[in-house]
């Protein structure tokens, strides 16, 4: 049938964006590191291109459209009639929805405070602040208190002044709160598992998120004392997550009816291959011509952020393998259980710092970390699993 596409034939490994992502992510803060010192304005300006309500910024249209472009590929290769299938597999499922939602949120919260609000508080700065939007809605004068920012008139706009590391933490937690809907797809098959339990969980996680990433978000913000910007938070669920998966639900729908499953998957599928690549690191260069200084001043900052990121996927990645064996999983359903858990969608992270605090806070630094760590640890547990195959039953 043609509304019945297996999305991993496209993925047989990491096509040539992919295997060098980690080179790409490094070279666009280069990039952006050197256009904040040669054009300093023209970032700012940029993101000064933005829907205003109330004189708030709330939406920034260049990196809103970036962000369009770095989601709708993910969404258009998702067939969600698949997700009839995961009665076939509960336990699978089952793990992969409990450790999402149940456990990984908030071991992510409990290692990023730790880490970045103890052991490195001292490199950090306990006395450093960050800069962020004032949460939309909120009318306050400069001078006032939310939660535990200030509210500051930083070039004739309100500001909100909160601990740096807080900020780093917020972003800790959009990232610990998005399971993967993309790169997972080629974890999963280089893994050697099964190729339809991951593609449902794909289907699964995008609309758990719909209900799931807003609720969840602003409660572990609130907890870690950051102020929260609920109705941003909720429109950018429909902005990032909500509008393109409509989006690539209804295209993809038209285009098979209009050119079959061979057009869309040889041809249109090719095509959007580097797009959603091509727009992170476009989103990137522009995040990174703010923070340049930042980093350039304290170049330590993305391995105080890159620590706690890497204990959090490897204790996730543990917890869900030994959870599938201890089910009596096989090999082939063990090894993306797994991966989907230890995997973040770093996209709407990204997404979601940058509408929520701003495209310079630490917030979004810290999911733009999660980006440069992604592929070499993904890769290692890859090889970790391929190497454990022998520690579970082999299924289909």
């Amino acid at each position: 049938m043609e509304d019945r596409i297996c999305i991993t034939k496209e993925a047989k490994g990491l096509g040539f964006f992919e295997k060098y992502l980690t080179v790409w992510v490094i070279l666009s803060i280069l990039a952006g590191i050197g256009l904040g010192k040669v054009a300093p304005d023209f970032a700012k300006a940029l993101d000064g291109m933005a829907l205003s309500v109330g004189g708030a910024p709330v939406v920034s249209i260049p990196i809103a459209v970036c962000l369009f472009f770095m989601m709708y590929p993910i969404m258009v290769k998702i067939d969600f009639t698949e997700v009839v299938k995961a009665g076939k597999s509960i336990k699978p499922v089952g793990l992969t929805l409990f450790i999402n939602w149940a456990v990984k949120p908030f071991t992510m919260y409990a290692i990023a405070v730790f880490f970045l609000g103890k052991v490195f508080i001292h490199f950090i700065g306990p006395d450093t602040v960050d800069l962020v939007r004032l949460p939309f809605g909120l009318d306050l004068e400069p001078g006032a208190t939310y939660g535990l920012g200030t509210v500051v008139l930083e070039n004739g706009v309100r500001m909100l002044s909160v601990p740096l590391w807080r900020s780093y933490l917020a972003g800790c937690i959009l990232l610990g709160i998005a399971p993967c809907t993309a790169m997972v797809l080629v974890w999963g098959y280089l893994a050697r598992g099964n190729d339809g339990h991951t593609l449902v969980m794909v289907a699964i996680n995008s609309l758990t998120m719909l209900f799931l990433y807003g609720p969840l978000g602003g409660f572990l913000l609130g907890v870690g004392r950051i102020p929260v910007p609920w109705q941003a938070l909720a429109l950018s669920i429909a902005v990032y997550v909500a509008l393109p998966l409509a989006a690539g639900y209804i295209s993809r729908k038209m285009i098979l009816k209009t050119k079959g499953e061979a057009w869309f998957r040889e041809k249109f599928l090719h095509f959007l291959t580097p797009v959603t690549i091509a727009a992170l690191l476009i989103t990137l260069v522009l995040l990174f011509s703010f923070k340049g200084e930042v980093i350039v001043a304290n170049p330590l900052t993305i391995l105080w952020i890159a620590i706690p990121l890497f204990i959090q996927t490897v204790l996730i990645f543990g917890i869900g393998y030994w959870m599938s064996k201890k089910l009596g999983l096989s090999y082939q359903d063990a090894a993306p259980s797994a991966m989907i858990g230890a995997s973040n969608h770093f996209e709407v992270a990204i997404a979601t710092a940058t509408m929520l605090f701003g495209l310079s806070s630490g917030a979004a630094l810290a999911t733009v970390v999660g980006v440069l760590i992604e592929v070499p640890v993904m890769l290692m547990l890859v090889k970790f699993c391929n190497n454990t195959t022998h520690w579970f039953r082999q299924g289909h």
